[in-house]
């Protein structure tokens, strides 16, 4: 049986965490998020899974032929020249998902983190005998996303509303998708979406089935829904009775600690905290729905919530960092500096605080306006490449140091 996992591009929403990996790369519960996903997929049985990406091919194969090896499973690369949306890619991978055997095969989004319900997707996909299953799951505001409609009872999909302005149901498309082959004799080689274009089709016809994803789903693809994304992933592992978990008078409800961090005297360490490998977090810290990546140091009553760390950055002592704050990886935060919101670039110092939520860069003195420097910046360390990555810099509450 094989799998294909929807990568996509740059993951700009994820910045500046992918400045300095691709985003399947970045670690979520101390583990590479492409991770996750490829363990699900062999516990079930599939032999080969195909990685659709237009960005950074070599370094993601690099990175995964350990885990090739490991976990005794294909790993491929399809490359896309253009971006090709959720449909297309298939169509560029057709000659790696079609054998002799004619089985379906999975598809996922690659920033989808749940339970992964694979096997008991095999067998709802196997008892109702149509072309193609999706998995929904049920949110608390439908009319934010597109709605899949279903019958109750079998689960057939009757249509799809986006953003509906009356309550018609509060199912969304959850990205995983289990397809027959011959769903690949829909789709073009060209940009296409598959929720948009083919579902609808499927549908119908009347050969389209939605199952009800069981347990927790969240999309990471941005940090507020990274940060929320743990704590639902570190409840099920309570549920679970994890053995991964940690456990002292030091740690407040769930807790990731990977053994090879060294965790000082009186701190205080959760709620939904992931610690990674390497870390040191010195005497008297205060930690709680963060997540702190491989090398961080964490200095003596720090105070760290609601942010993510990135790797080998360090904290300064007595600093406060909250409110979705986002470190690249080594970023160096002063002594008894207080980051409220601030998303920081790679290798950069924090010598002052960050008083509001704004994106922090470093910049030779301006001698030009203030926007055509930042601009100027974003394509140097960003590499923006359209101008819709340049106006996004140029919207938002940008803020600069000089000589750092």
């Amino acid at each position: 049986m094989k799998a294909l996992i929807l990568v996509g591009g740059f993951g700009t929403r994820l910045r500046p965490l992918t400045l300095s990996a691709p985003k399947p790369l970045v670690e979520f519960a101390n583990k590479p998020m492409i991770l996750h996903q490829i363990e699900a997929l062999k516990a079930i049985g599939v032999t080969e899974v195909v990685l659709a990406i237009n960005y950074q091919p070599e370094l993601m194969l690099n990175f995964l032929k350990e885990f090739e090896k490991k976990l005794e499973i294909k790993i491929t690369c399809s490359q896309e020249t253009e971006p090709l949306g959720t449909a297309g890619p298939l169509a560029l991978a057709r000659d790696k998902l079609i054998d002799v055997s004619g089985k379906p095969f999975f598809v996922l989004n690659s920033d989808v983190i749940s339970e992964y319900p694979l096997k008991e997707m095999i067998e709802f996909h196997k008892s109702h005998g149509g072309e193609a299953s999706i998995m929904v799951t049920k949110v608390d505001e439908p009319s934010k996303y597109g709605v899949v409609v279903t019958e109750e009872t079998t689960g057939k999909v009757e249509k799809f509303v986006e953003k509906p302005k009356i309550f018609v149901g509060n199912k969304i498309n959850a990205g995983i998708y289990l397809l027959n082959p011959s769903v690949l004799d829909r789709i073009e080689l060209r940009p296409t979406s598959i929720e948009k274009e083919v579902f609808p089709k499927i549908a119908a016809e009347k050969k389209l089935y939605a199952m009800l994803l069981p347990g927790f789903w969240m999309d990471i693809g941005q940090p507020k829904d990274y940060i929320t994304g743990l704590r639902l992933y570190l409840d099920s592992l309570r549920k679970k009775s994890s053995p991964k978990l940690a456990k002292g008078s030091h740690i407040l409800g769930n807790v990731l600690i990977d053994e090879t961090a060294v965790i000082g005297d009186g701190c205080l360490i959760g709620p939904d905290v992931a610690i990674g490998p390497g870390c040191v977090i010195e005497p008297g810290v205060r930690l709680s729905c963060c997540t702190l990546m491989r090398g961080v140091r964490i200095k003596k009553h720090a105070c760290i919530s609601s942010s993510i760390i990135g790797w080998h950055s360090t904290v300064g002592r007595w600093a406060r960092v909250e409110n979705m704050t986002i470190l690249g990886e080594d970023v160096h935060v002063g002594d008894e500096v207080y980051s409220n919101g601030g998303v920081v670039l790679p290798h950069k110092e924090i010598k002052s605080s960050i008083l509001k939520p704004e994106i922090v860069m470093a910049v030779a003195e301006a001698k030009h306006s203030k926007t055509k420097v930042l601009i100027l910046t974003a394509e140097k360390h960003l590499g923006l490449d359209n101008e819709n990555d340049k106006d996004y810099y140029e919207e938002e509450n940008v803020a600069y140091e000089t000589g750092t």
